[in-house]
């Protein structure tokens, strides 16, 4: 994707972040289909609330979620959405996955992962993940929540 396609695509979405915008040139490059915050997936906090996804993957049906900063809310949140949608893959990727999660904190982001079970990369999308054939589970499950895939 050039880098005025990727602008065009970045106005037309609103990606909140370089690494966003990073990943989907490195998706339109790799001709992966996916959509970009595309759908709301309801969690239940202590009120009803809805998380929207990154990126769709729509072959696999694998979410990604790219972050910057993984501050506690959004652990807290990530948590929450997986003990309530258990069947959907939900990946990260992180422009730092070293960092660690507070100051006098040991734990990084990759580390708080792989304790809660989630899959991670650092700055890209691997390409092992783009490559994956459909993820029935989580398709399922998505189209449950009303998702077109």
């Amino acid at each position: 994707m050039s880098s005025n396609r990727t602008k065009a695509v970045g106005l037309k979405y609103g990606f909140r972040s370089g690494l966003e915008e990073q990943e989907a040139q490195a998706l339109g490059d790799a001709k992966v289909p996916f959509a970009y915050e595309s759908f709301k997936m309801p969690y239940r906090v202590e009120r009803d609330a809805k998380y929207t996804p990154d990126f769709l993957l729509l072959r696999s049906g694998i979410v990604i979620e790219t972050k910057g900063r993984f501050v506690s809310a959004d652990r807290q949140k990530h948590k929450l959405i997986k003990a309530q949608h258990p069947d959907i893959e939900i990946r990260f990727v992180f422009s730092n996955a070293n960092a660690k999660i507070a100051k006098k904190s040991k734990t990084t982001y990759a580390m708080w992962c792989e304790k809660e079970g989630y899959l991670w990369a650092h700055k890209t999308i691997p390409d092992e993940w783009l490559k994956e054939g459909p993820n029935e589970k989580s398709i399922k499950a998505l189209r449950k929540l009303g998702v077109e895939i």
